[in-house]
């Protein structure tokens, strides 16, 4: 296959299929009780100097108590996916956790602002950085999920993005035209929220799922937080709402408000006055240490976090305005 053009930064991660089928071979599909806590899933897979995946999108569904907890561990040398990421890349430069990121979207919390932090931290010349679109890194994940190489796309041809990224411009072998060729990505470590699951990882996810059913299927190690648990009969009733099936997940862990401060559909509003008072302290790095001392670092649980943001009555009020007071 002839190859026309080559993006100039580095390939983060290795896309050999054989490697990553190595891995997953000795994975465990057994339909076990994987119920834990946040604090035991991050010391167990997330060890410094992995790559992590965050599913959601923006701050929309994202597991912040997990985002929390790798900075009270101090986790550090993170690779990272950042897939449209916003409120969570912002936590991990808060706790200098990143030394290199697939970027599609990050630094900007769409509508409210670049993080003064996280544009700090991007300035500073210390993370490595190889850029791609969104929808190229939903089909890097693809070709993960079904054990290939790479896979294809017309996206990015002739735009600055392609050159700064890691993808090749091949031709056809059957038409003779021009497509990008997208190395695949098996994330060490996915967290993903959900809004229901059972104690094997079986989830439902209500609203649009973004590139989240492909990073399940293409990381080696899935850490899964849920709004809330549900019998096992309840996924059997309807099976095809079962989104991310049991044997992809590692560890499930009930959390609920885990979005917060960020959306979850039909559950909750993001709280905006929280992520505002995030994009102030930011400015000042003495205020920002503070800040990180009082919400998170001293803090126990993320229970606690919610508590110190307002606890049951700012939840209420976040509910309210997303249009379910009756489920209180």
């Amino acid at each position: 296959m002839k190859i026309v053009e080559e993006g100039c930064n580095a390939l983060l991660m290795d896309p050999d299929p054989d490697k990553a089928r190595g891995f997953f071979e000795k994975k465990s599909r057994a339909m076990t009780d994987k119920r834990t806590t946040v604090k035991e899933a991050v010391e167990k897979f997330i060890p410094d100097g992995c790559y992590l995946a965050i599913g959601g999108f923006g701050a929309n569904r994202i597991p912040t108590s997990v985002l929390h907890e790798i900075l009270r561990q101090r986790r550090k040398n993170l690779g990272f996916l950042g897939h449209t990421s916003t409120h969570d890349f912002q936590i991990l430069c808060a706790g200098d956790c990143i030394d290199r990121v697939d970027a599609s979207y990050i630094v900007g919390l769409e509508a409210r602002g670049l993080s003064p932090n996280a544009r700090r931290v991007m300035e500073s010349g210390k993370v490595k950085v190889t850029e791609w679109t969104n929808y190229a890194l939903t089909v890097r994940l693809r070709a993960a999920a079904e054990g290939v190489s790479f896979g294809i796309a017309r996206c990015m041809l002739g735009t600055d993005t392609f050159k700064m990224s890691a993808a090749k411009v091949i031709e056809c072998p059957f038409t003779g035209k021009k497509y990008v060729a997208l190395p695949a990505v098996w994330p060490d470590v996915a967290a993903i929220h959900v809004h229901e699951a059972d104690i094997y990882g079986n989830c439902h996810i209500r609203g649009i799922s973004v590139a989240d059913l492909e990073l399940a299927r293409a990381a080696k190690h899935v850490i899964i937080t849920t709004e809330r648990f549900v019998g096992n009969h309840a996924i059997r009733l309807n099976p095809t709402r079962t989104v991310i099936p049991f044997y992809l997940v590692d560890a499930v862990i009930e959390v609920p408000y885990g979005s917060y401060p960020g959306n979850m559909a039909y559950e909750y509003f993001s709280d905006e006055d929280h992520l505002k008072q995030w994009l102030t302290v930011e400015k000042d790095p003495e205020e920002l240490a503070k800040f990180l001392d009082t919400y998170i670092y001293n803090v126990s649980s993320f229970e606690e976090y919610l508590e110190l943001c307002g606890g049951f009555a700012k939840m209420k009020e976040l509910r309210n305005l997303e249009g379910l007071v009756d489920r209180l």
